[in-house]
């Protein structure tokens, strides 16, 4: 099963097909990604999307002048590899001098938590170019296995909150995914919070999504 913000990598059938549909504009950064074997980024699955095929998109970094970000479809058998989204430590050895003692000690203090890193440092980790800004967050995964792990993991992320610009989802059993900061800021178990996972946006209580913690 593909999740979000997956990392996949194409074969060389598949690079020939997206760059085959591709628009005059994206051909050169296809082009680039291909050369370099960078991989693509999973997302949410389009209606269009038939079984079978795969949604992936590339963002290009802003230095180059253009926000531009690039959507392909494309064939299970045109995928070479998947693996999860970066894991924070890979990412941390890019991050600029600023981030980097606070993100040494979060990442201590984790423990056994696993964090993720997706977004504009682990595009930095994966492929070298500069998409890193001064305004530039860290878009972490936090996937917890228990409701012990979700809670103690929640108080981690705020700990370091005013250290460091952190962002991203706490992702539950399934792939459904809440944005951690919505998630803090719920009141009750009868709040409601945005749910994204690989089909659908959606909305539901954070009791149901406790719940996928057993």
């Amino acid at each position: 099963m593909y999740s979000r913000h997956d990392l996949a990598w194409l074969n060389s059938a598949g690079w020939a097909g997206a760059l085959a549909g591709a628009a005059p504009e994206h051909a050169h950064a296809l082009e680039q990604w291909r050369g370099h074997d960078w991989p693509l980024i999973v997302t949410r699955r389009t209606p269009e999307a038939a079984p079978g095929t795969l949604c992936l998109g590339l963002a290009l970094p802003p230095d180059t002048g253009r926000k531009l970000r690039i959507a392909l479809l494309v064939n299970e058998s045109a995928v070479t590899r998947v693996e999860h989204a970066l894991p924070l430590r890979a990412a941390a050895a890019v991050a600029p001098a600023r981030w980097a003692g606070p993100l040494a000690a979060l990442l201590a203090d984790a423990g056994p938590i696993t964090l993720r890193a997706y977004g504009s440092l682990a595009l930095q980790a994966v492929t070298g170019l500069n998409y890193l800004t001064k305004t530039s967050d860290i878009d972490l995964l936090f996937k917890p296995e228990s409701l012990q792990e979700l809670d103690a993991g929640l108080h981690l992320l705020q700990a370091y909150a005013p250290r460091l610009p952190l962002d991203g989802e706490i992702v539950f059993p399934g792939g459904a995914a809440v944005a951690w900061k919505e998630w803090r800021d719920a009141a009750g178990n009868d709040a409601r919070v945005l749910v994204k996972d690989a089909n659908t946006v959606r909305m539901a209580t954070t009791a149901s999504l406790r719940d996928l913690l057993g």
